[in-house]
Protein backbone atom coordinates (compact mmCIF):
# COMPACT_ATOMS: atom_id res chain seq x y z
CA UNK A 1 0.00 0.00 0.00
CA UNK A 2 2.76 2.42 0.98
CA UNK A 3 6.08 2.54 -0.92
CA UNK A 4 8.65 0.65 1.14
CA UNK A 5 11.29 3.39 0.89
CA UNK A 6 9.13 5.98 2.68
CA UNK A 7 9.38 6.46 6.47
CA UNK A 8 6.80 4.55 8.52
CA UNK A 9 5.25 7.83 9.69
CA UNK A 10 3.71 8.17 6.21
CA UNK A 11 0.89 6.10 7.69
CA UNK A 12 -0.08 9.14 9.79
CA UNK A 13 -1.22 11.12 6.74
CA UNK A 14 -4.92 11.94 6.91
CA UNK A 15 -5.88 14.05 3.88
CA UNK A 16 -6.95 12.12 0.81
CA UNK A 17 -4.71 14.06 -1.58
CA UNK A 18 -1.67 13.47 0.64
CA UNK A 19 -2.38 9.75 0.96
CA UNK A 20 -3.00 9.30 -2.76
CA UNK A 21 0.17 11.10 -3.83
CA UNK A 22 2.35 9.29 -1.28
CA UNK A 23 1.03 5.94 -2.50
CA UNK A 24 1.98 6.89 -6.06
CA UNK A 25 5.61 7.82 -5.35
CA UNK A 26 7.94 5.62 -7.41
CA UNK A 27 11.67 4.89 -7.19
CA UNK A 28 14.07 4.63 -10.14
CA UNK A 29 17.87 4.30 -10.21
CA UNK A 30 19.17 7.06 -12.49
CA UNK A 31 22.63 6.84 -14.06
CA UNK A 32 24.43 10.20 -14.24
CA UNK A 33 28.03 11.45 -14.70
CA UNK A 34 27.92 12.48 -11.03
CA UNK A 35 28.87 9.02 -9.72
CA UNK A 36 29.62 5.51 -10.86
CA UNK A 37 26.58 4.22 -9.03
CA UNK A 38 23.03 5.19 -10.06
CA UNK A 39 21.13 7.64 -7.88
CA UNK A 40 17.89 6.28 -6.47
CA UNK A 41 15.40 8.92 -7.59
CA UNK A 42 11.82 9.37 -6.44
CA UNK A 43 9.04 10.72 -8.61
CA UNK A 44 5.32 10.69 -9.33
CA UNK A 45 3.79 10.21 -12.77
CA UNK A 46 0.04 10.47 -13.43
CA UNK A 47 -1.95 11.07 -16.60
CA UNK A 48 -1.20 9.78 -20.08
CA UNK A 49 -1.94 12.41 -22.73
CA UNK A 50 -0.47 15.66 -24.02
CA UNK A 51 2.92 17.32 -23.60
CA UNK A 52 4.29 16.21 -20.23
CA UNK A 53 4.25 18.66 -17.33
CA UNK A 54 7.20 18.44 -14.92
CA UNK A 55 6.83 19.94 -11.43
CA UNK A 56 9.84 21.01 -9.34
CA UNK A 57 9.40 21.54 -5.59
CA UNK A 58 10.86 24.23 -3.35
CA UNK A 59 13.66 24.32 -0.76
CA UNK A 60 13.74 21.49 1.80
CA UNK A 61 10.61 19.98 0.28
CA UNK A 62 9.49 16.99 -1.77
CA UNK A 63 7.02 15.84 -4.41
CA UNK A 64 4.37 15.88 -1.68
CA UNK A 65 4.32 19.65 -2.16
CA UNK A 66 2.24 18.98 -5.29
CA UNK A 67 -0.33 16.71 -3.63
CA UNK A 68 -3.20 19.06 -4.57
CA UNK A 69 -2.01 20.42 -7.92
CA UNK A 70 -0.64 17.31 -9.61
CA UNK A 71 -3.84 15.22 -9.69
CA UNK A 72 -5.81 18.16 -11.12
CA UNK A 73 -3.29 18.68 -13.91
CA UNK A 74 -3.11 14.93 -14.56
CA UNK A 75 -6.83 14.83 -15.38
CA UNK A 76 -6.01 16.56 -18.68
CA UNK A 77 -2.27 16.10 -19.16
CA UNK A 78 0.55 13.72 -18.35
CA UNK A 79 2.16 15.17 -15.21
CA UNK A 80 5.39 14.38 -13.41
CA UNK A 81 7.01 15.56 -10.18
CA UNK A 82 10.61 14.64 -9.35
CA UNK A 83 12.49 14.98 -6.07
CA UNK A 84 15.56 17.08 -6.82
CA UNK A 85 19.03 15.83 -5.91
CA UNK A 86 19.63 16.38 -2.20
CA UNK A 87 15.94 16.84 -1.45
CA UNK A 88 12.74 14.90 -0.88
CA UNK A 89 13.11 11.13 -0.89
CA UNK A 90 15.79 10.93 -3.59
CA UNK A 91 18.95 9.12 -2.47
CA UNK A 92 21.58 11.27 -0.75
CA UNK A 93 24.89 9.52 -1.39
CA UNK A 94 27.43 11.38 0.81
CA UNK A 95 29.99 11.22 -2.01
CA UNK A 96 27.82 13.38 -4.26
CA UNK A 97 28.00 17.12 -4.76
CA UNK A 98 24.75 18.83 -3.75
CA UNK A 99 25.08 22.02 -5.77
CA UNK A 100 22.82 23.70 -8.35
CA UNK A 101 24.95 22.34 -11.20
CA UNK A 102 24.70 18.81 -9.79
CA UNK A 103 20.94 19.22 -9.38
CA UNK A 104 20.64 20.26 -13.05
CA UNK A 105 22.76 17.31 -14.19
CA UNK A 106 20.72 14.84 -12.15
CA UNK A 107 17.46 16.38 -13.36
CA UNK A 108 18.57 16.21 -17.00
CA UNK A 109 19.42 12.52 -16.76
CA UNK A 110 16.18 11.84 -14.88
CA UNK A 111 14.31 13.59 -17.70
CA UNK A 112 16.32 11.70 -20.31
CA UNK A 113 15.59 8.36 -18.63
CA UNK A 114 11.95 8.83 -17.62
CA UNK A 115 10.32 11.41 -19.91
CA UNK A 116 12.45 11.70 -23.07
CA UNK A 117 10.57 14.61 -24.66
CA UNK A 118 10.29 18.39 -24.12
CA UNK A 119 8.19 19.34 -21.10
CA UNK A 120 6.14 22.13 -19.64
CA UNK A 121 8.50 22.89 -16.76
CA UNK A 122 6.87 24.23 -13.58
CA UNK A 123 8.99 25.43 -10.66
CA UNK A 124 7.74 26.69 -7.29
CA UNK A 125 9.88 28.90 -5.02
CA UNK A 126 13.42 27.43 -5.10
CA UNK A 127 12.07 25.02 -7.70
CA UNK A 128 11.54 28.09 -9.88
CA UNK A 129 15.25 28.88 -9.66
CA UNK A 130 16.03 25.25 -10.49
CA UNK A 131 13.62 25.47 -13.45
CA UNK A 132 15.28 28.66 -14.73
CA UNK A 133 18.73 27.07 -14.42
CA UNK A 134 17.55 23.91 -16.20
CA UNK A 135 15.90 25.91 -18.99
CA UNK A 136 19.05 27.93 -19.60
CA UNK A 137 21.30 24.86 -19.46
CA UNK A 138 19.13 22.40 -21.38
CA UNK A 139 16.76 24.51 -23.53
CA UNK A 140 16.00 21.57 -25.80
CA UNK A 141 14.25 19.83 -22.91
CA UNK A 142 11.81 22.67 -22.13
CA UNK A 143 8.86 23.67 -24.32
CA UNK A 144 7.30 26.19 -21.92
CA UNK A 145 8.20 27.50 -18.49
CA UNK A 146 5.97 28.25 -15.49
CA UNK A 147 7.31 30.06 -12.42
CA UNK A 148 5.26 30.00 -9.20
CA UNK A 149 6.39 32.58 -6.61
CA UNK A 150 9.87 31.87 -7.87
CA UNK A 151 13.27 32.41 -6.35
CA UNK A 152 16.10 33.34 -8.69
CA UNK A 153 15.77 37.06 -9.28
CA UNK A 154 17.05 38.56 -6.05
CA UNK A 155 20.16 37.19 -4.37
CA UNK A 156 19.25 35.52 -1.10
CA UNK A 157 21.24 35.73 2.12
CA UNK A 158 24.62 34.04 1.77
CA UNK A 159 24.24 31.84 4.86
CA UNK A 160 26.10 28.91 3.38
CA UNK A 161 29.52 30.02 4.55
CA UNK A 162 28.25 29.98 8.14
CA UNK A 163 26.98 26.40 7.96
CA UNK A 164 30.12 24.59 9.03
CA UNK A 165 30.28 22.06 11.90
CA UNK A 166 28.96 22.46 14.51
CA UNK A 167 26.94 25.42 13.17
CA UNK A 168 25.74 23.38 10.20
CA UNK A 169 24.37 20.71 12.51
CA UNK A 170 22.77 23.29 14.80
CA UNK A 171 21.18 25.07 11.85
CA UNK A 172 19.63 21.88 10.49
CA UNK A 173 18.45 20.84 13.94
CA UNK A 174 16.80 24.25 14.23
CA UNK A 175 15.10 23.68 10.87
CA UNK A 176 14.05 20.20 12.00
CA UNK A 177 12.18 21.65 15.00
CA UNK A 178 8.41 21.10 14.47
CA UNK A 179 7.53 24.52 15.91
CA UNK A 180 9.94 26.25 13.54
CA UNK A 181 8.57 24.36 10.56
CA UNK A 182 5.01 25.16 11.61
CA UNK A 183 5.80 28.89 11.75
CA UNK A 184 7.28 28.68 8.27
CA UNK A 185 4.17 26.83 7.07
CA UNK A 186 1.82 29.42 8.55
CA UNK A 187 3.78 32.24 6.89
CA UNK A 188 3.60 30.45 3.54
CA UNK A 189 -0.19 30.66 3.42
CA UNK A 190 -2.54 33.62 3.27
CA UNK A 191 -5.09 31.51 5.16
CA UNK A 192 -3.29 29.92 8.16
CA UNK A 193 -5.92 27.17 8.36
CA UNK A 194 -4.05 25.43 5.55
CA UNK A 195 -1.14 24.84 7.94
CA UNK A 196 -2.73 21.64 9.25
CA UNK A 197 -1.12 18.68 10.99
CA UNK A 198 -1.28 16.78 7.72
CA UNK A 199 0.46 19.64 5.94
CA UNK A 200 3.15 19.68 8.61
CA UNK A 201 3.75 15.94 8.18
CA UNK A 202 3.94 16.30 4.39
CA UNK A 203 6.55 19.05 4.81
CA UNK A 204 8.64 17.05 7.28
CA UNK A 205 8.38 13.42 6.17
CA UNK A 206 11.60 13.58 4.12
CA UNK A 207 13.59 14.76 7.16
CA UNK A 208 13.71 11.13 8.24
CA UNK A 209 15.62 10.09 5.13
CA UNK A 210 19.29 9.17 5.51
CA UNK A 211 21.68 12.07 4.92
CA UNK A 212 19.06 14.83 5.08
CA UNK A 213 21.07 17.19 7.30
CA UNK A 214 24.40 16.56 5.55
CA UNK A 215 22.93 17.17 2.09
CA UNK A 216 21.18 20.35 3.21
CA UNK A 217 24.40 21.69 4.71
CA UNK A 218 26.35 20.79 1.54
CA UNK A 219 23.78 22.48 -0.70
CA UNK A 220 23.77 25.63 1.39
CA UNK A 221 27.59 25.75 1.56
CA UNK A 222 27.67 25.50 -2.24
CA UNK A 223 25.96 28.90 -2.32
CA UNK A 224 22.62 27.57 -3.52
CA UNK A 225 20.81 29.47 -6.23
CA UNK A 226 21.84 33.07 -6.73
CA UNK A 227 20.34 35.67 -9.03
CA UNK A 228 19.64 34.89 -12.69
CA UNK A 229 18.63 38.47 -13.49
CA UNK A 230 21.40 38.95 -16.07
CA UNK A 231 20.54 35.68 -17.83
CA UNK A 232 16.74 35.90 -17.91
CA UNK A 233 16.84 37.66 -21.27
CA UNK A 234 18.24 34.42 -22.73
CA UNK A 235 15.06 32.47 -21.97
CA UNK A 236 13.32 31.92 -25.30
CA UNK A 237 10.48 29.72 -24.12
CA UNK A 238 7.02 31.21 -23.47
CA UNK A 239 6.87 31.80 -19.72
CA UNK A 240 3.97 32.09 -17.30
CA UNK A 241 4.59 33.77 -13.95
CA UNK A 242 2.06 33.00 -11.22
CA UNK A 243 2.35 34.90 -7.95
CA UNK A 244 0.32 34.98 -4.74
CA UNK A 245 -0.74 38.53 -3.92
CA UNK A 246 0.04 37.97 -0.22
CA UNK A 247 3.41 36.23 -0.48
CA UNK A 248 5.15 36.76 2.88
CA UNK A 249 8.10 34.49 2.09
CA UNK A 250 9.58 36.16 -1.00
CA UNK A 251 7.38 39.25 -1.11
CA UNK A 252 5.80 40.44 -4.34
CA UNK A 253 8.30 42.85 -5.94
CA UNK A 254 10.19 40.18 -7.90
CA UNK A 255 7.06 39.16 -9.81
CA UNK A 256 7.05 42.32 -11.95
CA UNK A 257 10.83 42.12 -12.33
CA UNK A 258 10.64 38.59 -13.72
CA UNK A 259 7.92 39.67 -16.14
CA UNK A 260 10.01 42.62 -17.36
CA UNK A 261 13.19 40.57 -17.73
CA UNK A 262 11.75 37.55 -19.61
CA UNK A 263 10.70 38.76 -23.04
CA UNK A 264 8.00 36.23 -23.90
CA UNK A 265 6.26 36.15 -20.52
CA UNK A 266 3.08 37.13 -18.77
CA UNK A 267 2.31 37.65 -15.09
CA UNK A 268 -0.89 36.53 -13.36
CA UNK A 269 -1.59 37.43 -9.75
CA UNK A 270 -3.42 34.91 -7.54
CA UNK A 271 -5.77 36.75 -5.18
CA UNK A 272 -6.13 35.86 -1.48
CA UNK A 273 -3.08 33.64 -1.74
CA UNK A 274 0.35 33.43 -0.15
CA UNK A 275 3.63 31.88 -1.26
CA UNK A 276 2.19 28.51 -2.34
CA UNK A 277 -0.66 28.91 -4.86
CA UNK A 278 -0.28 25.25 -5.82
CA UNK A 279 -1.34 24.31 -2.29
CA UNK A 280 -3.65 27.18 -1.36
CA UNK A 281 -5.37 27.70 -4.72
CA UNK A 282 -4.69 24.49 -6.68
CA UNK A 283 -7.77 24.68 -8.91
CA UNK A 284 -7.05 28.25 -10.01
CA UNK A 285 -3.36 27.49 -10.43
CA UNK A 286 -4.13 24.42 -12.56
CA UNK A 287 -6.60 26.41 -14.65
CA UNK A 288 -4.00 29.07 -15.46
CA UNK A 289 -1.38 26.45 -16.30
CA UNK A 290 -3.77 24.53 -18.55
CA UNK A 291 -4.80 27.69 -20.39
CA UNK A 292 -1.16 28.65 -20.85
CA UNK A 293 -0.35 25.22 -22.29
CA UNK A 294 -3.16 25.52 -24.85
CA UNK A 295 -2.02 28.96 -26.05
CA UNK A 296 -0.14 29.02 -29.31
CA UNK A 297 3.50 30.04 -29.10
CA UNK A 298 4.23 33.58 -30.22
Amino acid sequence: MWPSFLPNSVEQLTESTSIALAQNIQYQPIFTPLSEQPIGTTYVNLGKIGTPILLLHGFDSSVLEFRRLLPILAEKQETWAIDLLGFGFTERNPQLSFSPSAIATHLYHSWQTLIKQPVILVGASMGGAAAIDFTLTYPQAVKKLVLIDSAGFSTGPAIGRFLFPPLGYLATEFLRNPQVRQRISINAYCNPNFASLDAQLCAALHLQMSGWAQALIAFTKSGGYGSFREKLQDIQQPTLILWGESDRILGISDAEKFAAAIANSKLIWIANCGHVPHLEKPDITAQHISQFIMEKDN
